[in-house]
């Protein structure tokens, strides 16, 4: 599948880039997510900012509004004490790493954010804190960047991981976008090149 993700006129990937080389080497944007751990990780050190995908990108999407994240503190200090490094907000250092490399950067709006939660609600989320990076980029896509006779194509996302994202959710709602045709899934048997693919 990686000649088709390299033909796509756009590709995101996402955070460290671990789909790159076996999901193909090209690179537009990097969609990250810029608070707590991650974010942390990512700017610490080099080896993110040094990576090949990573250098290759001409934009970066930071996923998580500032402004949604500041207000999440209070409650999740209270429902969720081991998180208390989850909001800690590391924009500025992708707008400096961006700015210092001749790249773009651009935050996911909290709407966009908002609109995702209240989608999920007619999926039957188990409780959940936010939803995946990945499918905010998803519904951003389809919402504010595809355009008409644009195809959105995405390859790898298993749905599952971090426990306190609500992925059956996920996979119900990515299934709803596939079968009203706003998506498609990248798999062995469907291989064609994708224009504005991601």
């Amino acid at each position: 599948m990686a000649g088709a993700i390299d033909s796509a006129d756009l590709v995101i990937r996402f955070n460290d880039c671990r789909s790159a080389e076996r999901g193909g080497r090209k690179t537009d944007v990097v969609a990250v997510c810029n608070t707590g751990r991650p974010a942390l990780g990512m700017l610490g050190g080099g080896r993110w900012k040094a990576s090949e995908p990573v250098q290759q990108a001409h934009e970066f999407w930071c996923v998580r509004a500032s402004e949604m994240f500041a207000a999440m503190r209070a409650p999740l200090a209270i429902n969720h004490p081991d998180l208390d490094d989850f909001c800690d907000d590391y924009t500025i250092g992708f707008e400096t790493f961006a700015r210092a490399t001749g790249r773009r950067v651009s935050v996911v709006p909290a709407a966009s954010h908002q609109a995702l939660d209240a989608a999920l609600s007619a999926f039957d989320p188990s409780p959940y804190v936010v939803p995946s990076s990945g499918l905010i980029v998803i519904a951003h896509v389809l919402d504010a960047i595809a355009g008409e006779g644009d195809r959105v194509v995405i390859a790898g996302f298993g749905h599952e991981g971090w426990l306190w994202h609500p992925f059956a959710a996920e996979r119900r709602w990515v299934d709803a976008q596939i079968a009203a045709g706003r998506l498609e899934r990248l798999d062995h048997q469907n291989t064609t090149p994708a224009s504005r693919g991601t």
